[in-house]
């Protein structure tokens, strides 16, 4: 679990040792400061994940501090105002600027240790509510229960124990986010923070502030990267990433530690890097457009995520899942795909993977009528026409494409007859004995 670390600001001896002691006791990670100076530049070492700030003191109040710190980007840091003197008027001015609450002294330290979870807990929420908003795939853990995805969450859970930086490798559409995501949550920094970073939407100095913070005339925005402190940060297709912030990104992973832009200091953190491609990465090492040092800093642990057509036996699985989601969440009509529509999707291709399929399941039930999707429906929507089947079917060897044809023949008409099997081995002019041994060698299953 991360350890949150508080900052605690306060001009008196005695009060900021007995918090400091408090929260340690309670594993929180505690720096101290005694004036708004030393909390400028603590802040400036380290981001704090809350921040405990007495009003009065002798260089500057803390309304003026939380005011300053407020027009900062990427704040969002909880601060608890604490006061001695306090007034209406102070306490209003401090929530107006953001302050999560007000304490007065003497301190209840039972009320203090209650506030800090309290307000930590929003953060956390907060968070997670981002992520969800952020993710257009809002699966818990990959689906399927094919060999491949079985052995694949294994590794995953195994790596996730341990700190080793992660490289991801797979088609477009496979799911390379939602492995990284499922990799956060079954490691020890799950409590976490997960900072999903989209290397193709920035660039340039751009890229170099956003990722690494920067500082001008005292105010400090914090980056990506140290906002992902103590957790996880995903750099989403790194192979796109501009060569001038490769070396910066290279030279902060090797030292762990990185100069914001305009900053002198350095910054320490501590972040669990996984990266992912669906680029082959050594071959851009070879002809110049990746930097090697880098590409081996990151690929400590290399791990491929297959294209959908390599666990097809899946389909079924993310057929259902997609329906309820859609069901659910956007109001869609609930329709069942029939066993041919099934058996279809089972042997397409799948050129755009995961992604493909959630969009064609959307597709059908915004487009289609009835509670079931037909063989006919899914045809239609895949846009592919008998001439194209034909085709296709001419490219296969003989055994091959008879195959297909049997499982397609009994596959629509079961489907016409309802499963009714004496009326399909009519049709087809066989015995039913003979029928039953047909659809157990081609894998077809009727209803009973």
């Amino acid at each position: 679990m991360a350890t949150a670390h508080i900052l605690v600001v306060d001009d008196e001896p005695d009060i900021r040792e007995l918090v400091r002691d408090i929260l340690v006791d309670e594993g929180y990670d505690v720096t101290v400061a005694e004036n708004g100076t030393q909390a400028r530049q603590a802040r400036r070492q380290r981001r704090p994940d809350l921040i405990l700030l007495d009003i009065w003191m002798p260089d500057i109040d803390g309304i003026t501090l939380l005011r300053e710190w407020s027009t900062e980007r990427n704040q969002n840091i909880p601060v608890i105002m604490i006061s001695g003197h306090g007034t209406v008027e102070t306490a209003v001015e401090a929530t107006r600027l953001g302050a999560y609450d007000f304490l007065e002294k003497p301190l209840s330290l039972a009320k203090l240790l209650l506030t800090v979870r309290h307000a930590l807990e929003v953060l956390r929420l907060q968070q997670e509510n981002l992520d969800l908003r952020r993710v257009a795939q809002p699966l818990n853990e990959p689906l399927g229960n094919s060999d491949v995805m079985q052995v694949l969450r294994d590794q995953v859970q195994l790596v996730a124990q341990h700190n080793a930086w992660v490289l991801l490798n797979g088609e477009a559409g496979s799911g390379l986010e939602l492995f990284a995501r499922y990799l956060h949550a079954c490691s020890p920094r799950c409590e976490g923070p997960f900072v999903d970073v989209r290397v193709a939407s920035i660039a340039g100095e751009n890229a170099a502030v956003e990722l690494f913070g920067s500082e001008d005339n005292g105010r400090i925005h914090y980056g990506l990267l140290e906002q992902a402190n103590g957790g996880t940060l995903f750099l989403d297709e790194v192979g796109d990433m501009d060569v001038a912030v490769q070396a910066r990104l290279f030279s902060t992973l090797e030292n762990r530690s990185f100069l914001r832009v305009g900053g002198v200091e350095p910054v320490n953190f501590d972040v669990r890097v996984v990266a992912a491609s669906h680029r082959d990465l050594e071959a851009e090492v070879a002809a110049g457009s990746f930097r090697g040092d880098l590409y081996y800093q990151l690929n400590v642990v290399p791990l491929r995520i297959p294209a959908l057509r390599e666990h097809s036996e899946d389909v079924p699985e993310l057929l259902d899942y997609y329906v309820d989601l859609f069901a659910n969440q956007d109001h869609l009509p609930y329709r069942s795909f029939s066993v041919a529509a099934q058996n279809r999707l089972r042997n397409h291709q799948w050129a755009g993977n995961v992604r493909e399929l959630k969009n064609l399941v959307q597709r059908l039930l915004i487009l289609g009528s009835g509670d079931e999707v037909s063989l006919q429906d899914v045809e239609l929507a895949l846009g592919v026409h008998q001439g194209e089947q034909i085709v296709a079917a001419f490219a296969m060897p003989l055994r091959e494409a008879r195959t297909q044809f049997e499982k397609e023949y009994f596959e629509y008409h079961l489907q016409a007859g309802n499963d009714n099997l004496g009326q399909v081995a009519r049709k087809a002019g066989i015995e039913r004995t003979h029928l039953y041994r047909k659809l157990r060698a081609l894998g077809i299953r009727s209803k009973p």
